[in-house]
Order: C-alpha cells, then structure tokens, then sequence
C-alpha cells in the first residue's frame, strides 16, 4: 500500500493543457507531490497510429506544455511505452494515485480499463475525468435511453441538460516529485522523432499555427475581437476569416470546450446582438459532441458503414494516378484543387471545402470513403478518431444524420457560390491567378485569348477536369440507387 505522501502521477494523453484540466487539479488538491507524465505509444493504445501532421502538431503541443508546467514548477517528463505500462510505472514510482482524462475510442477504453482494475489491484488510487467534451457520450438519450441518432435532436437534447458547469482555474503552483531511478528512464522530446526531417514538408504548418495552450487561448482571442460578428454569415466563405480554426487546439487538448463555451456566453452576453453567432458557432461545438457520442456507441467508426445497406454500394476502384490527383489537388476543378492544396500547405482545410472535397471523391470518384478518412487522418492536424470518420460517413451518406445520397456537390457552382471572386482559388492554385472570375471555377470554358491573356494552358499549366459533372452526377445516382 503506497505511503499517504507517496506522489500523484497526472497522466496526460488528448488534454495538454493547465486550465479546465480535471486530471491535473485532483493530482493537486490531493496534496501529494505531483508527477506529469507522457507515455508515447504511436497510438498503439487507440488502435491507430498518428498521422504526419499530427506528430507534427503533438511534439510543439509538448513542447510547450512541458514549458507551461515548469513556470508553475511541474515537469513533464515524457516515456516511450505502451499505454498498458502505466500500472508497472506507478509501482516503481511509488504512486499513491493516478488521474487521466477518459478517451472514447474502443481500444482506448478497454486499455484504460485493464489499467484502472491493475492499478486498483496494486492499491493505487485511480480516477479518470472528462476532460474533452461537455458531456460524456452516455449522458445525451433519446426519451427510451438509446443513443441518439440524429445531430439536431442529439443537440437540443444536449443543451436542454442545462449548464455544464465553470471551467477549472489552472493551478497556480505545483509541487513536483522526484524521479525515481527504479522507473522506466524518460527520454528528451527529441527521441520521439515526431517532426519530419527528409523532406521537411512542414514549413507551412509552421507559418499557419502556433500549438499549446497559449496559442489556442490567442487563437480563441482572435475569433472573438476579428470574426465572431460575422460568422453566422462568413463562416461557409473559405476566402475569408471568419472561422475560429481553433480545432487542432481541440483535438490535442490544449483548451477545453467548456472553456470555450463559457467565453463564448461571456462575449454573448457583452454584446447580445452576437447571440445568432454566437449559437451557430457553439452548435459547431455540438458537432464535436455528437462524432464522439457515434464514436462511443459506434466503436468502428472508421472501419465499417454506419448504415449496414452501404456495404453493397459499388465503389470504383481507379488508376492510383486518380487518386494521386484528387490527394495532390489536380483534378482540374479549381475549388476542390485549393482544398486540397491548403491541406497539403498547412495541414488544415475550411470546413466548407472539406464536404466539396469529400463529395468529390465519393460521389464524382466513386471511391470509398474510407481511403479519403485514410488521407485527412494523415494530413490533417485535427483529425480525431471521432470527427474525421463521423465527417466522412455524413458526405457519403453511410452515416449517421447523413446527407441524402442524391446531394452531389457541383464544384463550379461551389466554387461560384463561396468563392465568388476566386480569392480563395487564386491563394492556393496560383497558375489560375490571372484568370477572370467569371472562369477562375471553370477555366476549361474560357476563350483560348483569355487563357493566353492568363498564362494558362489546360492540360499543360493546369489539368484538365479529372471527369465531367454531369457525367460523374449520373454515374453517382445510378450508384446509390442500387441500394434501394
């Protein structure tokens, strides 16, 4: 049985971060010493490993949050071993108690299980917190207490709970253990190897984002004082910025959306004429809430179709060199070319292009969704194990609260409609920067002197349409209406 002063480990996962951190605030109202620590596993213990960008992301996320713990006189002291090495770390550290944040996943949970039940075992105490959503996953039902199906009850249900309650003050001091020589021996950051070297593909993200928890309070910050007012009515406009990008920050951890709640009331209720925004930003929130509520009750997610039907619909299988051009934005529609390229840039992409491209490679590709989930997991810095796939799922309408199958995006009047100047195109499809916006979304339909004006030769400066709309929209139809 461990000592009564025996240390406090605070186990950090998803949750990196001082303020609205549970985990952390048990550890230190216990009054024990307190040990921080990571065990980096490449995501064995979720059952998936990490994608580029988000390795990218987590190692300037510890960075800065082993940086944050030190101010306040904690440490960070981070480990390469599995999940399940937790029980065994506690015993050679002498830990009276372990806290985490619970995770959502179906491996993550069966590993947090096995490690309560040993550590409990051992004698240690040990308690897990949410941490990352509103409310657990379990606590929003339809009337007959099943899991909810569809995102506007699902929402309306949620906010009907009532308050989810005041985000925790960070701590403002913290008494670190010492390291014991029995434990497993910690590693620099460095050693995990996370930022990528040959190529260095990541200088992009570095202009675009500054991770840890000072950034996303900044990040937050931002949105409110330059985009909050107009968001109800900018937020679809890739062009403009009108969005609060703060969904990396979320994904890793570094703010709570209780904290992001309550300081969106807070500038509601400064200024009430931002009430319509301000509901239709935190109803994005709701949608965060609602992929980890499929996620919980719909453990393979990423793997099998929501609705059983889609497991007979005809996914094409095309020349990889397809593929190659919709991952590297040279499908020759304009709009869902920037996507693409701004994902490749900066390892983020605006909600609103992020359905075109989807929509494109599963309804105009035929290709099955899960190979376009494969690509966001590895090139998105916010792909999480609930949103990514609950995202995939709604465009394909395998999923639930699904888009009707019928809803085929067109990209020209996509484009036309949120980017009507062609800023957004012209950003990040730069041979199509001369072009005039009556063709920046259809360059194949300009005269050859407009082209020639523009220095824009199809299928030479920039392709040709990978496949034509109306072709590509019947194909799709006929497709769907297979499943009857």
């Amino acid at each position: 049985m461990p000592a009564a002063d025996s240390p406090a480990l605070v186990w950090f996962r998803d949750d990196l971060r001082l303020a609205d951190q549970p985990a952390l605030r048990a550890a230190v109202d216990s009054g024990r010493p307190v040990l921080c620590v990571y065990l980096y596993d490449d995501g064995r213990s979720e059952g998936r490993a990490l994608g580029g960008a988000a390795r990218w992301w987590l190692h300037h996320s510890l960075a800065a949050h082993s940086a944050a713990l030190e101010k306040i006189g904690g440490r960070l002291d981070i480990l390469a071993a599995d999940h399940a090495d937790m029980p065994a770390l506690a015993k050679a550290l002498g830990a009276g108690a372990v806290f985490w944040t619970r995770r959502y996943g179906a491996a993550a949970i069966e590993t947090d299980k096995a490690v309560k039940a040993a550590l409990q075992a051992q004698g240690v105490e040990a308690q897990s917190f949410n941490g990352q959503l509103l409310r657990e996953p379990w606590e929003v039902t339809t009337k007959a207490g099943q899991p909810m199906r569809v995102y506007t009850p699902f929402w309306r249900a949620h906010q009907a709970l009532g308050d989810t309650g005041a985000p925790l003050p960070a701590p403002r001091k913290i008494a670190a253990a010492e390291w014991s020589r029995k434990a497993l021996k910690r590693i620099a950051l460095d050693a995990l190897a996370l930022l990528p070297t040959k190529p260095d593909w990541a200088g992009g993200l570095r202009a675009e984002w500054t991770p840890g928890e000072a950034g996303a309070k900044a990040r937050l910050q931002r949105f409110f004082q330059e985009a909050l007012a107009r968001y109800a009515d900018e937020r679809d406009l890739p062009a403009r910025p009108s969005t609060s990008r703060l969904s990396p920050h979320l994904r890793f951890g570094e703010i709570s959306p209780r904290s992001v709640m309550q300081a969106t009331r807070h500038q509601e209720a400064e200024t009430p004429r931002l009430a319509k925004a301000a509901a239709k930003f935190l109803a994005e929130i709701g949608w965060r809430e609602f992929a980890f509520h499929l996620l919980f009750h719909n453990p393979d997610l990423a793997t099998r179709n929501h609705q059983p039907r889609f497991d007979a619909f005809p996914w094409r299988k095309p020349e990889a060199s397809a593929i190659e051009a919709w991952r590297k934005g040279r499908t020759g529609y304009p709009i869902v070319d920037a996507g693409m390229r701004e994902l490749w840039r900066t390892g983020f992409m605006h909600n609103r292009v992020r359905m075109i491209v989807a929509s494109f490679l599963v309804k105009h590709m035929l290709v099955d969704w899960r190979v376009g989930e494969e690509w966001f997991w590895d090139t998105l810095c916010d792909a999480d194990p609930a949103n990514n796939p609950a995202s995939w799922q709604w465009v394909a309408g395998s999923g639930a609260d699904a888009a009707p199958y019928f809803r085929i995006f067109n990209p020209i009047i996509q484009g036309e409609r949120f980017d009507p100047e062609g800023e957004y195109v012209r950003a990040f499809v730069p041979e199509l920067a001369r072009v005039p916006k009556k063709f920046v979304h259809k360059p194949w339909e300009a005269p050859a002197a407009i082209l020639a004006a523009a220095g824009v030769k199809i299928g030479v400066d920039y392709p040709a349409p990978l496949i034509d709309h109306a072709q590509a929209r019947d194909r799709a139809l006929a497709a769907f209406a297979t499943l009857g």
